[in-house]
């Protein structure tokens, strides 16, 4: 799908990492480049009283934006992305700071000519699916979310296991000790799934990752299992405290007997598309493939 023409991008929305000088930096070179262009651009307060408080700063006219421009890294874009709240506005992802990342494909030297090539509709807008979270206590709905890259129940500060079990769709997965689950979808596939042996998916991949963290046992091991599926977790004993966490971020205390529910979300990552890069590049790049 190719992102709109410059004739109907009208405003941008721009997230940057905050204390980041190089990210500020760079925000003020976007700023004028888009005023440039006679496009609106629309920021977050804080960085608006410091760059121009004239500038726009509702929360809710970010998530009416045409295109959302971010500098920083992975995480940055995913806090976008949340501040966007369910709104497919495409997110272009320029890296300020950091090493390549996974989602903020865009190098700083190349920001503003392949900026000026998105507002063309001259690059790639690719769809990535997010996770629904749902947290339910006793019947009732504690936590409606949508994730990025993972949501993960896992113990607290204490060195004890977690008694879960897991269904697919009500079928009965198995119950299982470990130091947690990590539920993580194609885009999350990367992160903190990656660093627990789980598999990389391709991005666009239709499935989603049910990763547990360090089981009991050696043959308890990672499983993909389509989007169209609804995977449930629940909290059968612990010795402590159980958190669940959502894109990095501790959303909940769990006790015993709380469901944890992941699906298909409803909205989608739209994410702008580096022409000059692919998937297979970054995986060389970021883990060092084909090195000796």
């Amino acid at each position: 799908m190719l992102a709109a023409a410059v004739a109907t991008i009208r405003s941008v929305a721009l997230v940057i990492k905050p204390q980041n000088g190089e990210a500020r930096a760079l925000a003020e070179e976007l700023v004028a480049f888009l005023r440039g262009r006679g496009l609106r651009v629309l920021l977050e307060p804080w960085l608006a009283a410091q760059l121009d408080p004239a500038l726009e700063s509702a929360p809710e006219a970010m998530r009416q934006a045409d295109l959302c421009a971010v500098a920083g890294g992975d995480g940055t874009l995913i806090h976008a992305a949340a501040l966007l709240d369910g709104a497919e506005v495409p997110i272009f992802g320029i890296n300020a700071g950091g090493l390549l990342g996974f989602l903020t494909e865009v190098p700083r030297a190349r920001a503003l000519p392949l900026l000026d090539l998105a507002l063309q509709g001259r690059c790639v807008i690719e769809p990535r699916m997010k996770l629904r979270v749902l947290l339910e206590r006793e019947g009732a709905v504690l936590l409606d979310s949508e994730v990025v890259n993972d949501a993960i129940l896992h113990r607290g500060a204490l060195p004890q296991m977690v008694d879960l079990r897991t269904a697919i769709d009500g079928a009965p997965v198995c119950s299982f000790r470990a130091d947690g689950v990590i539920v993580a979808s194609p885009t999350g596939s990367t992160a903190y799934s990656l660093a627990a042996n789980g598999p990389i998916l391709y991005p666009t991949l239709d499935a989603v990752i049910v990763n547990p963290i360090c089981p009991h046992t050696l043959t308890q091991r990672p499983l993909a299992v389509p989007t169209r599926c609804c995977t449930s977790i629940e909290v059968l004993a612990a010795g402590g405290e159980v958190q669940l966490s959502l894109d990095g971020r501790t959303s909940a205390q769990l006790r015993v007997g709380d469901r944890v529910q992941i699906e298909r979300a409803p909205h989608r990552l739209l994410l702008v598309k580096n022409p000059e890069l692919d998937f297979f590049r970054i995986l060389r790049e970021k883990l060092r493939w084909g090195e000796r």
